[in-house]
């Protein structure tokens, strides 16, 4: 197994993200993570293509809690392994498991969206008595079902791109204008090809067929969400060409999140963090102060 280490000159000259650079061991890989502020633990998971600079609008407004966010294997400023095919759901939820064990965390209030939900609400359903509350942001616990034409043909456009465009996926799903200094951003952890195999893996991931074997943990995440009894907010976007109209699964699956006021969004993309960052984190901070619940 070929590991690559980030370029961090790349880094440089990204001028709004002036965060600590930390790192955990897992295996023989080094997995990056920002961990601002103390309080009450926050750990936010990004998803695909993107890495902990989707959260940094987040940090000044949740400035009362421990902001942690990790960024997964082949993504941000966590080591590259060369080759989608090295990638597993295993590799990253075993790094999880690691991430939360190593740094001790525990009461935790999770943010997840895209793959960050994927991962982090099956490691929420095995490990539930770490978790206090949940924000599921845009994202889906898919079982191996039929997938639509366009997720299908996304999954082609990842596996046989030359050199996945990495900003050019973040720009096709946002539903904002976004600056050259915010794509180059979500270009750096990237210098070429190689260092891309995370991000190509991701999508051929998502549980194609029943018998996949992310399917089992994906499975145990709706089992344990729809019994979940502690804090709940579903907050997805209007404008998102991925995943719209999700968040109605969720509302559906989690009890607790009818307790909390219905949220969406606006004219915000798949993205979400990105476009709407301040906005978001003003909501979570509400919701952590049990400011959104619903008076009966």
């Amino acid at each position: 197994m070929h590991i690559l280490k980030p370029d961090f000159s790349r880094f440089e000259s990204i001028k709004d993200f002036p965060y600590q650079e930390n790192f955990v061991d897992f295996k023989n890989l080094k997995m990056h993570y920002i961990d601002e502020g103390q309080g009450e633990t926050i750990l936010a998971l990004h998803g695909e293509p993107t890495w902990s600079y989707l959260y940094r609008k987040f940090i000044p407004i949740l400035k009362d809690y421990r902001f942690i966010a990790p960024d997964f294997i082949g993504f941000g400023k966590s080591d590259k392994i060369v080759g989608r095919k090295n990638y597993s759901f295993e590799l990253h939820f075993r790094s999880l498991e690691n991430f939360i064990n190593t740094l001790h965390l525990k009461d935790i209030t999770l943010i997840v969206q895209d793959w960050g939900g994927l991962l982090g609400l099956s490691l929420l359903a095995e490990y539930p008595e770490r978790f206090k509350r949940v924000v599921v942001l845009n994202t889906f616990l898919p079982t191996g079902k039929k997938m639509s034409l366009p997720f299908k043909l996304w999954r082609l456009f990842a596996k046989y791109h030359p050199s996945l465009p990495i900003s050019g996926i973040v720009k096709y799903a946002s539903h904002n204008k976004l600056s050259k200094e915010v794509l180059y951003a979500y270009d750096a952890p990237f210098p070429n090809k190689k260092h891309k195999g995370g991000a190509v893996a991701f999508p051929l991931l998502v549980p194609a067929h029943p018998s996949d074997p992310a399917v089992k943990p994906m499975q145990k995440a709706r089992d344990v969400l729809s019994k979940w009894d502690k804090p709940a907010l579903v907050m997805f976007s209007d404008k998102d060409k991925v995943l719209g109209g999700l968040q109605k699964f969720f509302y559906r699956l989690i009890p607790t999140s009818n307790e909390q006021e219905k949220i969406i969004i606006k004219n915000a993309g798949h993205f979400l963090q990105e476009e709407k960052g301040e906005e978001i984190a003003s909501y979570i901070d509400k919701f952590m102060k049990d400011e959104l619940r619903i008076k009966t």
